[in-house]
């Protein structure tokens, strides 16, 4: 039934009718629930009021997959009026970005002074900017990526997803530069030959992951709305005497809002993950495809606000 369900939620993400018909009548209806609008401008009360809950933002441009270099230069100028209005509005919040939303399909020379803009405002400006991670086509550039501005950036992040096989060698690989990692379970329909096809397999993995990153000291972010990860985290954090200050949770804007209240209780940072744009449909069916129980954690969340 999970496989059935993921199935069906990713085709969905894919149907370009509904995606057009959700992008001219929806938002209203998801707006302030699970997406911050379709300008940055309009997710900035949400992300006053978050913080106002304790809780800080990442945030994120929908709109994936950019075949127009005009389109990918135009979002590059987007995240730098997000950084300069973050830091003028004294938000507490960060940014999250899709390479291929600033033409990585396009030209690697594109995308790389794409990225060098962006993060030239980030350190200049010191917020934090976090290379979202994509399906595993693209795995490799974007570390590539990440790897050789790492050496030249300060305020700049990447992504381990532990479906893949591969993820706790790149983690490895990745080590030397004592890097602020977010570690996230997968979104993607990805082959057998590539990512473990067996949720216990991959919840294994994650918490390999999860224990690999925090034993090595460098700041960690641990995306997860599973209770069980979240128990894990904190019952090894505390045994191995790391300190609340070297992680955070992550959790999607309209999820698990009452978990998240109570782990900022408990003195816990939490950021949430608060999308904006038009194309939130796409990134909607792929939150729901991702785990089951999303389902139930968005259409609550829906409906108490």
């Amino acid at each position: 039934m999970e496989a059935l369900s993921r199935n069906f939620f990713l085709y969905l993400s894919k149907n370009q009718p509904l995606n057009k018909l959700a992008n001219l009548y929806g938002i209203r209806m998801v707006k302030g629930k699970i997406v911050g609008g379709v300008s940055f401008d309009q997710a900035v009360p949400f992300i006053q009021q978050l913080n106002q809950t304790g809780m800080s933002v990442t945030v994120d441009h929908l709109g994936e997959y950019v075949a127009d270099p005009q389109t990918a230069v135009k979002r590059a100028g987007e995240a730098v009026e997000a950084l300069e209005l973050i830091k003028s509005a004294n938000l507490d919040a960060q940014v999250s970005l899709k390479l291929t939303s600033l033409g990585l399909d396009i030209s690697e020379e594109l995308v790389r002074l794409n990225l060098r803009r962006i993060l030239t405002a980030a350190d200049r400006l010191d917020v934090m900017v976090t290379i979202d991670m994509e399906d595993s086509e693209r795995c490799q550039k974007t570390l590539d990526l990440f790897h050789e501005l790492k050496a030249d950036y300060q305020n700049v992040s990447t992504v381990i997803q532990a479906y893949l096989y591969r993820s706790s060698d790149d983690l490895d690989r990745l080590q030397h530069l004592q890097p602020f990692i977010r570690l996230v379970k997968g979104a993607y329909k990805e082959p057998k030959s590539v990512a473990f096809p067996e949720k216990r397999d991959v919840d294994a993995n994650y918490r390999k992951l999860i224990a690999k990153q925090l034993d090595s000291g460098s700041y960690s972010a641990i995306a997860t709305h599973d209770d069980r990860m979240v128990s894990f985290v904190k019952h090894y954090a505390l045994e191995k005497g790391i300190g609340k200050d070297k992680f955070e949770f992550q959790m999607l804007y309209g999820m698990r809002q009452q978990l998240q209240q109570e782990l900022v209780k408990q003195g816990y940072k939490v950021r949430i993950y608060l999308p904006y744009g038009d194309d939130w449909y796409g990134y909607f069916m792929r939150r729901l495809a991702e785990r089951p129980a999303n389902i139930a954690f968005a259409f609550k969340g829906m409906t108490q606000k």
